[in-house]
């Protein structure tokens, strides 16, 4: 996603939203809608590229491309998924697919950017695997310059019979990446050379989190200084204190996504921290809401402050719009994008009354229109 605007007058701006899909019902692939960031109104621009399952995608900091991966098991006869380049016309929304490369494990999952915007680095979710691949000047992907193969299993045997990484990304100086591996139950620390894209053990190499929680996404502070990781089997979210020149990260809290009474089965998915550093959100797929948290800004720690219904089923993933206004959620199984504004004071939520219609949508991205 765009980086959020700081200038006064984002919400002016005109911008493209895209939307990955699942396309084993009627999801076609990448779907493109015009956003404006005065009303938050969306209008329809058609299917900018068809393809399998995207189910995460990235934009480059000059907005001329976007890195999409696909969630399938097998590519070219291997057992991998595939990751596509493609060049975004800012005009139209419609995408060119550059070139298509192995993800080099099943069912990649999560496609980041280091902060040079040199290197992508991918998930594979099946299997537990790690890749890091080129972007080269024209915005093609070259071959992988690093592979990691995660090893081991978690307590739960039907979810954690191996590993699964879900999510990676470089730390804010670029010096260190970090994994979420659900199937461990840990958050994996690597350090990232952002000359070569090379991934090497950090020592300490690891931190468990609760076993049996599930590690899905992790999301960090503006300042660097505390890391907040979505465990989605457990519906907490765990905060750690973050030392960005060890890489040793100190559990500080662990605090459930759910209200108490709620006893139905539940899995989390996307976690953010909103662009001004006061508020957290994070979304409940089963209570189908996305639960509300100020952050104490010399701790780092959560206050629970609200949960608000998606008006949807199965809230897969969310983002805040541009100007940090507004969140947009991706309702997967009602087919539907909702719309809120956010309350700057609070952080609570209120529905716009903005809603469209996508199938199966699964992830959003934010890109400035020309």
């Amino acid at each position: 996603m765009a980086q959020p605007q700081s200038s006064s007058d984002s919400t002016a701006r005109q911008y493209l939203l895209f939307v990955g899909t699942y396309t084993k019902a009627e999801g076609k692939g990448i779907y493109a809608y015009s956003y404006d960031g005065k009303s938050g109104k969306c209008a329809t621009l058609g299917l900018a590229a068809e393809t399998t399952n995207p189910s995460f995608m990235v934009g480059d900091r000059s907005q001329r491309f976007l890195y999409v991966v696909n969630e399938v098991a097998h590519y070219r006869g291997a057992s991998s998924g595939s990751v596509g380049a493609y060049a975004i016309d800012r005009s139209t929304g419609r995408l060119s697919l550059l070139n298509e490369v192995a993800s080099g494990g099943a069912d990649p999952c999560y496609i980041a950017l280091d902060q040079t915007g040199t290197f992508a680095l991918v998930a594979n979710y099946t299997g537990g695997s790690l890749a890091v691949l080129p972007i080269l000047s024209n915005g093609r992907l070259g071959d992988a310059t690093a592979f990691v193969q995660h090893r081991g299993a978690g307590k739960n045997p039907d979810r954690q019979e191996g590993p699964h990484a879900h999510w990676i990304e470089t730390t804010p100086d670029n010096r260190l990446a970090l994994v979420a591996d659900l199937g461990l139950d840990e958050i994996r620390i690597y350090r990232f050379n952002p000359a070569q894209g090379s991934l090497v053990p950090n020592d300490p190499h690891f931190v468990k989190v609760e076993p049996g929680a599930g590690p899905r996404h992790i999301t960090f502070s503006p300042d660097g200084c505390f890391v907040y990781v979505i465990n989605e089997m457990a519906s907490t979210v765990t905060v750690f204190s973050f030392d960005s020149t060890g890489g040793a990260l100190q559990s500080l809290q662990s605090i459930s996504t759910l209200p108490p009474e709620f006893k139905r089965p539940n899995d989390t998915a996307q976690i953010c921290v909103h662009p001004g550093g006061k508020f957290l959100f994070a979304s409940n797929r089963g209570h189908d809401s996305i639960a509300v948290f100020v952050i104490d800004q010399v701790t780092g720690k959560l206050t629970l402050v609200d949960h608000s219904s998606t008006q949807g089923k199965t809230p897969r993933h969310f983002a805040t719009d541009p100007a940090g206004s507004r969140l947009l959620v991706a309702n997967q199984d009602a087919s539907s994008i909702v719309v809120f504004d956010i309350d700057l004071r609070t952080g609570r939520l209120t529905a716009t009354g903005e809603r469209f219609e996508v199938p199966s949508p699964v992830c959003l991205r934010f890109v400035e229109a020309s």
